[in-house]
């Protein structure tokens, strides 16, 4: 049998938490041209990429006290990222939405990003990058699956 298939899996899910964050780190050294804190970065992504949430589903979401979520709101909309409406479901809610100039950023952002990785997985073997592909497929439903 190949070492390789003889690992455990706590190992392949230390090598995997050990990727994760060094990958995590170095592609957070591209956050700093958003001009945003990570947590109004974060906070901006579920909001682009969720799309329009009630305060307390975000601060949920992002792990944070109400209190908190609504200070880094408050910024995100000082900035012209956020804006907030009346929930359309409950007239005494505010669903929060961003704006066009809130999605332009948080792109530019993940673009900025994602390019470092992309060049390194383009340098990669068809094979390889076959086989990166399947892992981040799997990834994402491991992930999923502890959301629940």
């Amino acid at each position: 049998m190949a070492k390789d298939s003889q690992r455990t899996s706590r190992e392949t899910a230390q090598e995997l938490h050990s990727a994760a964050i060094h990958l995590l780190r170095r592609l957070r050294n591209e956050d700093d041209s958003s001009g945003l804190s990570a947590p109004r970065l974060s906070a901006l992504s579920v909001i682009v990429f969720g799309g329009p949430v009630c305060l307390r589903d975000l601060a949920r979401a992002e792990k944070v006290k109400p209190p908190t979520m609504t200070r880094i709101v408050h910024a995100l909309e000082a900035q012209g990222l956020v804006r907030k409406q009346q929930n359309a479901n409950d007239g005494r809610g505010i669903s929060l939405s961003a704006t066009t100039a809130g999605k332009k950023l948080l792109l530019e952002s993940r673009n900025r990003r994602v390019q470092p990785l992309t060049r390194q997985i383009d340098a990669l073997t068809a094979q390889q990058r076959e086989l990166l592909a399947e892992a981040a497929r799997l990834l994402t439903t491991i992930v999923r699956d502890q959301v629940r």
